[in-house]
Parts: C-alpha cells; structure tokens; sequence
C-alpha cells in the first residue's frame, strides 16, 4: 500500500517560480535574433553601437552602485536589457560618445534616481533614447544605407566621432519609411518592413523577428500578451478606419505594424513589468492609449513617429489607471468600491 503525506502550511503556496535574473535572461535571449539581424543588415557600426550602449549601462550601473554603497545589481541583466533595447532605439552610424551618454542617462536618470530596478517609473531605455532625440537631433535623424557591400569591412567616420565634436557622414541614405511616408507620401512595401529590407534603426530592422522574441516571451509568461494585445489592434482599428475613409491620404493598417519602432516598444518596452498598469482593465486601457496615440503622432503629428512619446506617457498614466481602475472586492456593491 503506498503511504502519502499531505503537508500543511501558510501561504504563500509556490510550488516554482522564476526569479528576476531568470526573466530578465530570457528577454536578453529574445532579443537577440533581432539584434544579430540588424548587425547582419548594417555591419560593423551596428555592432558597435550595441556593444558600447550595453557596456555604457552596466558601467553605470557599477559605478552609481558602488558610489551610493548599494549592493551591485549588474548580474540580474536589467542593465544589459536596457543597453540592448537603447542600442536598437538608435541609428547605425550614431556617434559611440553619444551612445555612452545615452546610457548613462538611461541608468542614472532613467532607473537610479528612483531607487534602481521595481521602482523606475519609466522605461529607463525610453528616458535615454528621448534626451539624445533632445540634445542631438540632427545625429539621432541621420541614416545610413541597409545592406551595403562594406559594412563588414568599413566602419562610418560618424561613428567614432571624438566626444564633442560634429560627426562627419561618409555616405547618407533617403528617408526612413515613416519619414517617406510623412513629407512624401511614399508607401514603402509591407514585406519589406516584416522582414528588414529597408533603412532606420537597428530595432526597425526586422519587425518579424522581435514580434517572434516577444511571442517566445509571452509564452513563457514573462511578459504580458494583453498589452501588446491591446496596443497593436488599437493601431489596426484606428489606422484601418482611416484607410477605408481614405486609402489615398491615409496608409494601411500593415504599414502601421511593421513600420518604425512599434514591434519592438509594442512587445520589449511597453511590457516593462514596473510601468505597465495591474489591473486588467487597465492594462487593456494603457496599452489603447499608447496604440492610439502612436497613430495620432504618425498623422498629424509634426514627427514621423511617435512610440516613444507614446510609451513614456503610458507610463506616466499607468498608476492612475490602477487607481481609477480597481477590481471591485468580492461581496461589495458595484456602486460602491471599497
């Protein structure tokens, strides 16, 4: 006769879980075919500017946490995410002084000041990507060729531009699509954005393959598929109205999708566990907001794309919306929340 034992105890009652190192590993694991492609696309430079934005972080991260005698958090991988996700915010040819200030900015302003990792109120990545958009337009506006015949064999003159110095360009490409499609409404072909046939930064590189990671992600449940849910059929329901209004003024919902940077804020930023709401009804309401909002910005705003702008608003909402949006209590009345 086989013997069981029942154990009784107090809650909590966890049989496994995944700890911060592991979840923040697996979204390094998820990003990296996208980065490795967008190296593949443009070469040396993209490289680059991936390794010198994600040693630039985990360097402040170091350094902030032995100045302040806090224990050093740089093996949990959360400054390695956000170098990777700054680094593919970026242009190929961005100068490397500028993308060590990127993140700094991002590690210090972005996540330290508030008291480091669970306490940042925005996506520190988002934070140094906007203040590098501020202090360097021109630089952080200026594109290089996909796919060129050198780019395993020459590096852009920008690129390793002297810190405080204007970077000299080699060779400039045409506008990005969303830039084509703003001030020259130019509709660049839906396959070619899927699948990274074209110019921008090196998270517009391939769409596909960072939808992928962020699927793998979601599968694993360590990111939440109800924002990028709620985000990408906004941008489909609003974009695709407009269309049918006007399909000659007004471009597909497919070009919405896989243009610019949406996949990877939709699937890698707006997901950041700290600056997405709690309650459901409120992960549904933030990730419809950003989704509109992008939109809103890529029509009749006066830049061609607007996630960022879009994301770090969210995140400024979500704790509202946590307010605003509480579950009611079991065995309380819907008119009265307790």
């Amino acid at each position: 006769m086989l013997n069981k034992t029942l154990h009784i105890s107090t809650s909590p009652h966890i049989v496994k879980g995944n700890s911060t190192q592991v979840i923040m590993k697996n979204v390094v694991y998820a990003l990296i075919p996208a980065a490795l492609f967008s190296v593949f696309t443009f070469g040396l430079s993209a490289l680059l500017v991936l390794g010198t934005a994600v040693a630039s972080c985990l360097i402040t991260e170091y350094a902030l946490c032995k100045v302040s005698g806090r224990k050093v958090t740089t093996s949990d991988y959360s400054a390695v995410i956000t170098g990777l996700l700054l680094g593919m915010t970026l242009p190929p040819a961005f100068p490397l002084w500028m993308v060590a200030c990127g993140g700094f900015i991002a590690i210090g302003l972005g996540k330290f000041v508030f008291g480091g990792l669970g306490y940042n109120v925005f996506n520190p990545a988002l934070v140094g990507r906007a203040v590098l958009q501020a202090a360097f337009p021109v630089a952080i506006t200026t594109w290089t060729d996909a796919l060129s015949a050198d780019r395993f064999t020459s590096i852009p003159s920008s690129v390793l531009a002297l810190p405080f110095m204007e970077p000299v360009y080699d060779i400039t490409s045409g506008a990005t699509p969303l830039s084509a499609f703003k001030f020259d409404h130019h509709i660049t072909p839906s396959f070619d954005l899927a699948f990274g046939m074209i110019g921008g930064s090196l998270g517009e590189t391939s769409s596909f393959l960072i939808l992928a990671g962020g699927v793998y992600l979601m599968v694993r449940k360590m990111a939440n598929w109800k924002i990028t849910a709620s985000i990408l059929t906004s941008v489909i329901v609003l974009s695709g109205a407009l269309h049918l209004f006007n399909a000659e003024l007004y471009p597909s919902p497919l070009f919405m999708l896989f243009s610019g940077g949406l996949m990877l804020g939709a699937c890698f930023m707006a997901t950041d566990m700290v600056g997405s709401p709690l309650t459901t009804k409120g992960i549904i309401v933030y990730g419809a907001f950003i989704g509109i909002l992008v939109v809103v910005i890529r029509i009749w705003g006066g830049l061609p794309e607007g996630v960022m702008y879009a994301i770090l608003l969210g995140n400024a909402l979500s704790p509202q919306l946590d307010q605003w949006l509480k579950p009611r209590v079991y065995g309380t009345s819907k008119k009265k929340k307790s």
